[in-house]
């Protein structure tokens, strides 16, 4: 891949190659890159291979005036990767089966710290995020940089982190949906139907598996508690990392117009949507098929069968 002059001043981390010349206008100084020059319905094969290259460096990327049916977007995606079902458990409606629909109509809200699906034993390795109804003002986005976040912690904290399991759990959010409003039958994860939301095990740091490097990987949407401290000890230690993750020098913030496609890496930030409109708001989010999470222990093992041991 060849990234204009100004594009960056960090050789790009990933040892694939698409031999083609990107613009890139970075939106942050650690992550976050818009992208010019790419038609999403017409884009070549080295175009796609560009784009995963700089998803990977950037984390964060925005490309802007596509013209997109969700026939497009899904296609799109299916060039990037492995595409996922739209959501483990929520009905979207009359959508292709991958795209999640987030209507404000229907608590489409995303406005707490969080990381795609990490409630599951392989989330999503990205998101690819689109608009279809705005709010005249509000509405925006923002992401954090896990990794900046990670590198920026104090040494001993960073030794700590990479010690430490946190259990997350999607039931606090979606358990209820799941059981009353879809009758315990979600939809197809990883081949399987999801029928309940077991709590997984993952690691406070993951290593990302194309670049080798470090992120926190708690949020607060899903993290539940870290394992082997007390309840007060874990609160302590999740507040300070979401502290951490959060603070402004680590977070870019997109204002979304129509036409925009917005795609980020879920294996190194966290993302939160402004609910600070009153209008209507509908977006359209397909994901990448991701692996398990390995941190720096190596894989983590999970529960048993015992909902006891949960």
């Amino acid at each position: 891949m060849t990234i204009t002059a100004a594009a960056t001043d960090r050789p790009v981390s990933s040892g694939v190659t698409s031999g083609v010349e990107i613009d890139v206008a970075r939106l942050g100084p650690s992550h976050g890159a818009e992208i010019s020059g790419i038609d999403i319905a017409s884009a070549t094969d080295s175009q796609i291979a560009a784009v995963r290259v700089a998803l990977a460096e950037y984390k964060v990327l925005v490309l802007r005036g596509q013209d997109l049916e969700d026939a497009h977007h899904v296609e799109f995606a299916a060039r990037l990767g492995e595409l996922t079902a739209g959501h483990p458990v929520w009905d979207s409606g009359d959508v292709p089966d991958e795209v999640y629909s987030l209507d404000s109509t229907d608590n489409g809200f995303a406005d707490v710290w969080h990381t795609d699906v990490t409630f599951m034993p392989r989330p999503p390795a990205a998101s690819i995020l689109r608009p279809l109804v705005l709010p005249e003002l509000g509405g925006d986005t923002n992401w954090a940089d896990a990794e900046a976040a990670y590198a920026s912690l104090s040494s001993p904290l960073q030794r700590a982190a990479d010690e430490l399991v946190a259990v997350h759990d999607g039931n606090r959010e979606f358990g209820y949906y799941l059981r009353q409003r879809r009758e315990g039958r979600g939809n197809l994860w990883d081949g399987e139907e999801v029928t309940s939301l077991r709590p997984v095990r993952q690691p406070v740091v993951r290593i990302h598996p194309e670049t080798g490097r470090k992120s926190l990987f708690v949020n607060p949407g899903f993290t539940s508690h870290i394992e082997g401290v007390s309840e007060a000890e874990s609160r302590g230690l999740l507040d300070a990392f979401y502290a951490h993750l959060t603070k402004p020098e680590h977070v870019v913030r997109h204002r979304w117009s129509l036409g925009d496609v917005v795609l980020w890496d879920n294996r190194s930030t966290a993302h939160y949507a402004n609910r600070d409109y009153t209008h209507r708001r509908v977006m359209h989010r397909v994901t990448l098929r991701g692996d398990r999470p390995v941190g720096p222990q190596g894989l983590i093992e999970p529960f048993s069968d015992d909902p006891s041991q949960w």
